[in-house]
């Protein structure tokens, strides 16, 4: 027996975002489906870190860490300040935070 989804349909249709949007939705997914770059963001959940700390912590160069902190900060999932010489990163915002809780979360239940 057919059933009409027609008002189903017509309700997502209108709520569906922008190609471009869901595009860049899935590139932001992207950025986390590497696990380096989770290892990062995964120390700097709780507090601010320089490039240097970071490497010791995972065991990696600096130049690789450089070079994964470069893409989250394309992708504004991290930021950065400087205090003299040294650049100390943290996560951008509670969002980043609360998807890596959730992430975290849904994973360990």
């Amino acid at each position: 027996m057919a059933h009409n989804h027609e008002a189903l349909l017509k309700n997502i249709k209108a709520d569906m975002p922008a190609d471009e949007l869901l595009q860049d939705l899935g590139d932001l997914f992207k950025i986390f489906g590497d696990t380096t770059r989770i290892k990062i963001m995964y120390a700097l959940y709780e507090d601010e870190m320089c490039v240097c700390a970071i490497a010791d912590l995972l065991s990696m160069t600096q130049s690789a860490i450089s070079h994964q902190l470069k893409a989250l900060k394309a992708a504004n999932l991290v930021s950065s300040r400087r205090e003299g010489k040294t650049v100390y990163y943290r996560l951008a915002d509670e969002h980043v935070k609360s998807i890596i809780a959730q992430g975290y979360e849904h994973i360990t239940e």
